[in-house]
């Protein structure tokens, strides 16, 4: 989580790398390429478009190397899919942290959202969403977690419930490098949460790259029971090291939607998982 600043708006506001503006940008990029899909939805009499942010931060971020002031991610959707022509017919927003989600709603409410939040966290408020749904609309949801831990499976579980959903999730992979062993030797339960039973379906005495892949795919399969399929389409975003930090996975039961996801990720320049 970064730390908290004052932003160029006077409310609080967000310290961040430059692999944020680059995820954000990938985000906007998907909302675009799908507005003619959700155009479909909008207007008297139809389902309506829910945009679902359960990890919304404060809305608006600094660019620590470079100083440039970016909007958070569903600030940014909210303003891709106005700029689009086809906005969204309900933001729905929710953070464990209230400061940064009230700074985050007043942020859309200035910019003329239709916004519901919600305090809590994400395995909490997932049912919030799904209540406020619209339940025959083409609906996005964007997961952006600090780790591993927090993108607890339940929000999965709760979100597929959703008729049409399409999900574009921020994987942490330096988490799960840095802490696997701290993940088996039981000091650390955060796998538990994002993959339940994957303890019970992998061999845990190969290496540790082995047990990262096989973790990945029990998550994908678990993904794959509830109704949702992960795109093998990947971004792998890095830092200013070049060390790898996360992938963006869609996740979604519609082949359109992992289409548009693949053009989204220019997956010709990235490579898989692993």
């Amino acid at each position: 989580m970064g730390e908290l600043i004052e932003g160029d708006d006077g409310l609080p506001a967000e310290d961040v790398g430059p692999w944020a503006k680059e995820k954000h940008d990938l985000l906007c990029r998907y909302i675009d390429i799908s507005k003619s899909a959700r155009a479909k939805y909008l207007g008297p009499r139809k389902g309506g478009a829910a945009f679902i942010d359960l990890f919304c931060g404060p809305g608006r971020c600094r660019v620590r190397t470079t100083g440039e002031w970016i909007d958070g991610g569903a600030v940014a959707a909210w303003n891709k899919s106005v700029d689009g022509g086809n906005p969204f017919t309900k933001i729905i927003v929710a953070d464990a942290d209230p400061v940064r989600l009230d700074a985050t709603v007043e942020r859309l409410l200035r910019a003329g959202a239709p916004v519901v939040s919600v305090c809590g966290p994400a395995a909490e408020t997932a049912f919030f969403a799904l209540q406020r749904t619209p339940p025959y609309g083409l609906n996005f949801a964007f997961l952006d977690p600090y780790n591993l831990e927090a993108l607890d499976f339940k929000i999965f579980e709760t979100l597929s419930r959703v008729k049409r959903l399409d999900v574009l999730v921020h994987l942490s992979k330096m988490d799960l490098q840095r802490n696997l062993a701290n993940n088996l030797s039981a000091t650390m339960f955060a796998l538990d949460a994002f993959a339940p039973g994957w303890r019970s379906v992998i061999n845990i005495e190969q290496a540790q790259g082995g047990i990262r892949t096989e973790v990945i795919e029990h998550w994908r399969d678990l993904v794959r029971k509830v109704g949702m399929n992960a795109s093998r389409d990947v971004r792998l975003l890095k830092g200013t090291r070049g060390q790898h930090l996360y992938w963006l996975l869609l996740l979604s039961s519609h082949d359109l939607a992992l289409k548009f996801w693949k053009t989204a990720a220019n997956p010709e320049k990235q490579g898989s998982l692993f």
